[in-house]
């Protein structure tokens, strides 16, 4: 099986070549190549397919030639991945599969199309609107802390630290714990504080995320759209910019005057080969 290994802001994935949707892929099998010790090792999946070829696409097919089949890293499917999405556009134009033209690139995702906008070092894409709709907690060990549901495709619980409370010093070692009745399957939880002004930019927070079926990663893109939504919303902002650091870098989410919403990072690939399947297991 061929693949390669690319990242966004140290979020990575492994990237398996699937035009005609031919690959058996199997939550086990995704579960063994994510694995850091015995397999290649990845936040996920991405999974290269033509939109008409894998039946959660064909619909898009119109809209966008290739379909992003998402897994995590544990073999659970995902609707939308932010970095994952700059990663298989990256990986799109640097093999020639797709032509990165002033308009973008669509995306078919199971959250809808994209549409990626492919520069030299960032890649800029246009997501969902992220739907702040509720009010909820996440607790982790003896600590719960206030936070709000947000869709952004996927399901996201956005909370800030305060009362001297540090990022650094959270244990998400294991999935902090939600309401299982608002998030009935499952939840990405970020936790922010406040970073210094910076220029260019209307608000600048720092976030580590525990993503659902990964644990915590050193970087979630719609968890930077999420974050970054409700801290515009907190400064009264309609439109604007939050530059959101996370472990792996920065993700700078723009709300535009039209009320577009892009996510804007690098995507880089790593590397190429061919890993044995019978090994795996």
């Amino acid at each position: 099986m061929f693949f390669t290994k690319g990242h966004g802001t140290a979020n990575d994935f492994v990237i398996l070549p699937d035009p005609d949707g031919e690959l058996e892929l199997t939550p086990a099998l995704v579960a063994a190549l994510c694995d850091r010790r015995r397999g290649i090792g990845g936040d996920g999946v991405l999974r290269v397919v033509r939109a008409a070829k894998h039946p959660e696409g064909a619909g898009q097919a119109g809209e966008a030639e290739w379909f992003m089949d998402y897994w995590n890293s544990d073999g659970s499917i995902a609707e939308m991945c932010g970095n994952g999405v700059r990663v298989f556009a990256r990986y799109l134009v640097a093999n020639d599969l797709a032509t990165a033209g002033p308009a973008g690139l669509p995306v078919a995702t199971r959250a809808g199309v994209m549409v990626a906008v492919v520069e030299a070092d960032t890649i800029r894409v246009r997501m969902s609107t992220p739907r702040v709709y509720a009010a909820s907690t996440a607790t982790v060990g003896a600590l719960t802390v206030p936070g709000v549901a947000v869709d952004c495709g996927n399901p996201h619980l956005v909370c800030g630290l305060h009362d001297g409370v540090r990022l650094a010093g959270l244990d998400l070692s294991t999935a902090p714990l939600v309401d299982r009745a608002l998030f009935g399957a499952g939840v990405n939880v970020e936790f922010v504080e406040p970073a210094g002004d910076l220029p260019g930019v209307d608000r600048h927070v720092r976030m580590r995320v525990h993503e659902r079926g990964s644990g915590e990663t050193m970087s979630c893109g719609t968890g930077a759209l999420a974050v970054g939504a409700v801290a515009l919303r907190e400064a009264g902002l309609s439109a604007g910019s939050a530059a959101v650091d996370v472990l792996g870098g920065r993700l700078v989410i723009t709300c535009d005057e039209h009320g577009a919403w892009w996510l804007a990072g690098p995507a880089v690939l790593v590397g190429s080969g061919r890993v044995d399947v019978a090994a795996l297991a």
